[in-house]
C-alpha cells in the first residue's frame, strides 16, 4: 500500500452546501465542559471542548451529545463524530461504532472490527509479528485464564497494563514474578485483560497518519524525548494531573537515519487497518543501542492541539482547525456524503 510523500499533503475544505445539508452529531464525554482540568480525565475535558469549538467554527450543522444513549435510537443525523472511547467497561471503544453501524449512519474513524483489532494490543502485536515488524516479546492474560509464569517474558523489568489501555491508564511495572502476578490480578479485578512485556529503554516516536486523497498519509513524525530513558510515563502525567518535572518533551523527529525505516513499518501497519480516518502509530526507539520496536496502534487517537497531531500539523503550516476539517472532509468524501464534484469545487 502506498504512503503519500510529505509533499502530497493538502488541506481539504468542506463545501458550503455540505455544511448546510449534512447534520453531524458530535459525541464526547466532556462536550459540555465549562471548567479547567477534570479531576479524573484531566486535559481530556479541555480537548473535548476544544474540538467542539473547532467544529462550531467550521460552521457545521452540529448536534451535541455526551453519552452512548444518544444512539440507542435514531438521533436524526447524517454523520457521527465519536470521541466517547473510554466508557468504563471492557472494549467500550467499540460501542459507538457499533451503535452507528446498527443505525446505518456513517461515522468518523474506522469500522468496529478494526477499532477492536487496534485497541487490543495483543492482536495488534500479532499482526506486526506476522509481517516482520519488530515488537517486544509479550504475554496476554485474559480474565478467567490461569495466571501462570511460563508464558511471561523474562526481563529485569516488566510493564503490565490493561490490554486495551489508552493514555497509559492502569500501566505499572515490576521486577519479579511475584510483583507481576499481583499487577495482573489487580488489572483483572478492575475488569480488564492484562498484557505483560519487557520495559524498553528509549523514547517514543509518534507517527500520525490521516486518510487523504484515498490513501493513508503520514504527517511529520514527533518524538517524546525523555530525559531519563528508563522513565515509565504515567496516565497522570499524560493528562496533566501531576507535574511532569521536565521528564520528557514533545519535539519534531527530524533528520534521524531511523525515519525511513519507521515510515516503512508504518506503511505496513497502516495497510492492516485501512480504511481509517486518522491514527497514531507508536514505536520505541533506543538510538544508543540501535533498537527499534513497534509499541501499538491508536485509531481515533487524541486530536487535541497540544498533542501529537496538533503539533505535527503545525510543522506543515496547518492550523488546528485545518487539521480537523481535513480529517472530517476526507471521511465525508470517502463515505459518499460529499461528491467528488463538490470536493473539486470547494
Amino acid at each position: 500500500m502506498q504512503i503519500l510523500s510529505f509533499g502530497d499533503r493538502r488541506i481539504s475544505r468542506i463545501p458550503e452546501e455540505t455544511l448546510r445539508r449534512v447534520r453531524i452529531l458530535f459525541v464526547a464525554k466532556h462536550v459540555f465542559w465549562q471548567g479547567g482540568l477534570h479531576h479524573e480525565d484531566g486535559n481530556h475535558a479541555l480537548y473535548h471542548r476544544e474540538i467542539r469549538e473547532v467544529l462550531e467554527g467550521i460552521g457545521l450543522n452540529l448536534q451535541l451529545a455526551d453519552s452512548y444513549e444518544a444512539l440507542f435510537a435514531d438521533p436524526g443525523c447524517d454523520f457521527v463524530f465519536p470521541l466517547l472511547n473510554r466508557g468504563g467497561f471492557l472494549n467500550s471503544e467499540m460501542l459507538l461504532p457499533l451503535l452507528t453501524t446498527r443505525l446505518g449512519i456513517p461515522f468518523l474513524g474506522a469500522s468496529p472490527i478494526l477499532r477492536g483489532l487496534s485497541d487490543d494490543k495483543h492482536l495488534t502485536k500479532l499482526e506486526a509479528q506476522a509481517r516482520g515488524v519488530p515488537t517486544a516479546p509479550w504475554a496476554i492474560y485474559r480474565r478467567g485464564m490461569p495466571v501462570l509464569q511460563d508464558p511471561c517474558p523474562r526481563a529485569e523489568r516488566l510493564v503490565i497494563k490493561p490490554n486495551a489501555s489508552s493514555a497509559s491508564w492502569g500501566v505499572r511495572d515490576a521486577t519479579s514474578w511475584a510483583e507481576t502476578r499481583i499487577a495482573i490480578e489487580e488489572i483483572h479485578s478492575e475488569g480488564h485483560d492484562a498484557l505483560v512485556e519487557p520495559f524498553l529503554d528509549g523514547s517514543d516516536v509518534e507517527v500520525p497518519v490521516i486518510h487523504c486523497g484515498g490513501l493513508p498519509t503520514i504527517l511529520p513524525m514527533m518524538l517524546f524525548e525523555q530525559t531519563d530513558p528508563s522513565h515509565l510515563r504515567t496516565y497522570q502525567e499524560k493528562r496533566d494531573l501531576v507535574e511532569r518535572e521536565q521528564k520528557y518533551r514533545l519535539v519534531p523527529f527530524e533528520g534521524s537515519e531511523w525515519a525511513p525505516k519507521i515510515a516503512e513499518y508504518t506503511k505496513i501497519m497502516a495497510g492492516i487497518f485501512f480504511p481509517f480516518d486518522y491514527g497514531r502509530f507508536e514505536f520505541r526507539l533506543d538510538e544508543r543501542n540501535g533498537k527499534l520496536h513497534m509499541l501499538e496502534v491508536n485509531l481515533n487517537c487524541n486530536l487535541w492541539s497540544q498533542k501529537v497531531f496538533g503539533k505535527s500539523a503545525e510543522l506543515v503550516g496547518w492550523s488546528h482547525a485545518d487539521l480537523i476539517e481535513t480529517i472530517l472532509c476526507e471521511s465525508l468524501l470517502r463515505q459518499g456524503l460529499i461528491t467528488q464534484a463538490e470536493a473539486v469545487a470547494a
